[in-house]
């Protein structure tokens, strides 16, 4: 076995050394070239973002010390400077709205909902399924929950599935739970029968 020491390993790592400062300097020189780099507005005001982000959700909310409400969304943004402020839940929307003894009373799902923070108002939008403890079914674009009356209600297309029928409809109105409500425009098969 031979090993050399001199002047070829020293020449090979002054080699190596070069070569590793020849691409490091390239790198500093690239990165350098453009000094005007190409950026978006800076925001200036915060009324268009949200103060907060939630991914995740999955919450009960009160009212006057009572659960009223069970939501499940995938993100939830709050946007406390807007005009009104109100939350965002624009990824989809799974809410229960509860008894006083945290049984749902009415179950909606929806792809996008906000909620008026000052009006306590839903806004429920696209694909809107609801569903009351008689297992009716409720299928619109777009309903609207006020917490404020109580009330459900859309000027929408709305198609109500019963037991033994189908309704639909231009617009209706509900009580909160979906129990007792008005269909206006209404269409639909409704049975008959003979009394011969």
């Amino acid at each position: 076995m031979t090993h050399t020491t001199g002047p070829e390993p020293m020449r090979i790592r002054m080699y190596l050394a070069t070569a590793v400062l020849a691409v490091v300097s390239s790198f500093f020189c690239l990165s350098c070239g453009n000094k005007d780099k190409q950026l978006g507005p800076a925001i200036t005001s915060r009324d268009s973002t949200s103060v907060v982000t939630t991914c995740g959700v999955d919450m009960l909310i009160s009212e006057n010390g009572v659960i009223r409400y069970h939501v499940i969304a995938e993100e939830w943004k709050y946007f406390d400077k807007m005009k009104p402020p109100f939350y965002s839940l624009e990824k989809g929307v799974f809410l229960e709205i509860l008894d006083s003894l945290m049984n749902p009373e009415s179950v909606l799902r929806a792809d996008t909902a906000y909620y008026m923070e000052d009006s306590e108002l839903w806004h429920l939008i696209h694909n809107v399924h609801a569903e009351n403890t008689k297992k009716e079914e409720f299928d619109t674009q777009e309903l609207f929950v006020n917490n404020r009356s109580d009330k459900m209600y859309s000027d929408s297309l709305i198609r109500i599935k019963q037991d033994k029928q189908i309704i639909v409809g231009h617009g209706f109105t509900s009580n909160g739970n979906l129990t007792e409500y008005t269909i206006r425009k209404t269409e639909g098969v409704f049975p008959v029968t003979d009394t011969k």
